[in-house]
């Protein structure tokens, strides 16, 4: 459950942590966990906590994601590909799906 706390832009989820991923609902925290876990690079950062695989695509978070990752693990590896930006063609209800006529 989110909330907007006066005054912040920030997004908090119900028990007070900073969420990144407003899609995926992914805290700062769990960031923060996964990097001590030992991911290395960004792109595992990504699979391990699911930040930027949202509605979005990480239209939204991806770069202020790869900004924090870089500042906070100067040494990790950079991928030559950054995360991907997956937006769609053009969005389909399920209602053209079930009609099955031409989109």
């Amino acid at each position: 459950m989110n909330k907007r706390v006066a005054g912040q832009s920030e997004t908090v989820d119900a028990s007070g942590h900073l969420l990144v991923c407003r899609c995926e609902e992914v805290s700062m925290a769990q960031l923060e966990q996964a990097c001590r876990m030992g991911v290395d690079t960004v792109r595992q950062l990504k699979m391990a906590t699911r930040v930027t695989m949202g509605a979005c695509q990480g239209r939204v978070c991806r770069q202020l994601v790869e900004s924090w990752f870089y500042s906070q693990c100067p040494a990790a590896r950079r991928e030559a590909e950054l995360l991907s930006q997956r937006p769609p063609v053009r969005p389909v209800t399920f209602g053209q799906l079930a009609e099955g006529g031409s989109l």
